[in-house]
């Protein structure tokens, strides 16, 4: 078991790693789509999602850490932050390379959002739906387990989930606003 700690230690921050990050997703889905399960709040669905968020890159810090510790692959560090640099599965790793990239521009200024222009942050933000596709497809292409039928299923259902909420969020977006605005001689009342 000692000889491959590296090995299992670098599968499952990865495997951690994806699962933190569609959960994020999915709950900041939720939060802009206005889906909230039973008397949820919005304040409590964004600090979850924040909270995920920030789990998220930390698990992918420890994948990316233990990889490199790990013997079987030898992997430096041009190999982790360069993509097609590294001789094991280079397109399958490069996907991984993008996608933290991806998640480091957007906790990076989710970090900053008090500080950016809201229209700055939400097109960095908007960047979390191919953070997403990037981060599974490096999970389904570079994994071991990816043949696993456990792992596929999880994945397709998760997947699923993640296109119905976006699915529900355009088309949000393309719904009038059902918010009632008071009349104009209502408002010069006040």
């Amino acid at each position: 078991m000692t000889e491959h700690l590296w090995w299992y230690a670098a599968r499952s921050g990865g495997f951690v790693a994806w699962g933190l990050l569609s959960a994020s997703v999915i709950w900041g889905l939720m939060l802009s789509g206005k889906v909230r399960p039973g008397h949820v709040r919005p304040n409590w669905i964004l600090d979850l999602h924040r909270f995920l968020g920030g789990l998220a890159a930390i698990f992918t810090a420890v994948h990316v850490l233990t990889i490199m510790a790990d013997s079987y692959t030898s992997f430096g560090v041009a190999d982790v932050l360069v993509p097609f640099v590294s001789s094991w599965k280079p397109s399958a790793v490069a996907w991984g390379i993008v996608g933290m990239y991806l998640l480091a521009a957007v906790e990076l200024t989710s970090l900053a959002k008090r500080h950016l222009p809201h229209k700055i942050w939400k097109r960095v933000h908007v960047l979390s739906l191919p953070l997403f596709a990037t981060a599974t497809v490096h999970l389904l292409t570079a994994g071991t387990d990816a043949s696993n039928p456990v792992a596929t299923t999880v994945v397709g259902a998760v997947t699923a989930v993640v296109v119905g909420l976006t699915g529900w969020r355009l088309a949000t977006l393309r719904r009038p606003s059902t918010r009632r605005v008071p009349p104009r001689s209502a408002m010069i009342q006040s």
